[in-house]
């Protein structure tokens, strides 16, 4: 799987010392500057340090399981278009290696809900997903019951080990980031097509 972040740094050259600093504990496979400059920080069949504690699908162990993207942004501000069109074009080539499905490009926010945002409210989603280097849902008109919102979030790839409003953050924050309130009917029309359109199967990721 490929993981997106955001460097959360003023600069992608301050981002670049730290990703390179062994004492810093933390490495990327490639940062992307916001001229969309692509820089190989670790190369892609080696394990990187860049995705912590967390699980998608059956996956428990993320950094051994996927390449790390990072984008260099302070985490407030929109992805610049260049350095968008270089993530595109890096993550095509990565998904084409490694035979990568679009529902394994994930948000760092998707692995690790209530403990990471990345790479937050600005990443344009809709962009990769329109180009077949992610997914998007698309609300259902038969809305299951709010209840289901756990076994089909699960289903989707997303852990079950937090609490429903930390779950329900997460989600919102990839495919309804203005969403507020309670989990609804809105939030549940979209749940149910990403799991039933874009099923998580841990055993066919080699990447």
């Amino acid at each position: 799987m490929v993981v997106i972040h955001y460097t959360a740094m003023r600069t992608a050259a301050a981002a670049c010392d730290t990703l390179c600093n062994p004492e810093t504990q933390v490495s990327a496979h490639y940062l992307i500057a916001e001229d969309g400059t692509v820089q190989r920080l670790v190369p892609e069949e080696m394990r990187a340090w860049h995705a912590g504690a967390g699980r998608w699908g059956a996956v428990t162990d993320v950094n051994s399981r996927s390449i790390g993207i990072e984008l260099a942004n302070p985490g407030h501000c929109p992805f610049a278009n260049a350095q968008m069109d270089a993530l595109c074009d890096l993550l095509g080539g990565i998904m084409q290696r490694w035979s990568v499905p679009p529902a394994r490009i994930i948000a760092h926010s998707d692995m690790a809900p209530g403990r990471k945002i990345d790479p937050g409210v600005r990443f344009d989603w809709r962009r990769l997903a329109r180009l077949g280097l992610s997914v998007w849902p698309e609300p259902v008109s038969d809305i299951p019951d709010t209840n289901r919102f756990r076994p089909l979030l699960a289903r989707a790839g997303y852990t079950a080990d937090v609490a429903d409003d930390i779950l329900l953050a997460a989600f919102r924050l990839r495919f309804r980031p203005r969403a507020t309130g309670p989990l609804c009917a809105a939030d549940m029309a979209l749940v149910a097509d990403l799991a039933q359109r874009f099923p998580v199967d841990a055993d066919t990721a080699t990447a």
